[in-house]
């Protein structure tokens, strides 16, 4: 998505960039099976218009840590699941091979 970005806007790219992040946030992952955003902080991320608006003060306590840690978990196991599924279809398609010294 960077590159396709890079491309069309050449050396103006770099101001696009929080807009590239916040398309990327917000687009559904199938390795992860959600959208990276959402799963981890529970809610749709607002665009980034409404990043300015002023807006209650939140009080970050043990719970939002909790809630975050097993969040962070669950991705990791939705990954490493992913990758174990990829490596068993990959070593389906390959072969083994032998090499000799001077090869």
């Amino acid at each position: 998505m960077l590159r396709a970005y890079a491309i069309d806007f050449g050396k103006g790219w770099v101001n696009h960039l929080p807009l590239v992040e916040f398309s990327y946030n917000n687009s559904y992952h199938a390795t992860i099976k959600a959208v990276p955003f959402e799963e981890l902080y529970g809610q749709k991320c607002h665009s980034p218009v409404c990043w300015t608006e002023v807006r209650e003060a939140q009080i970050l306590g043990p719970e939002l840590i909790q809630e975050t840690t097993e969040k962070i978990v669950q991705i990791k196991g939705r990954m490493q699941a992913a990758r174990d599924r990829q490596k068993s279809y990959a070593d389906l398609k390959r072969k083994p091979m032998e090499f000799q010294v001077g090869d």
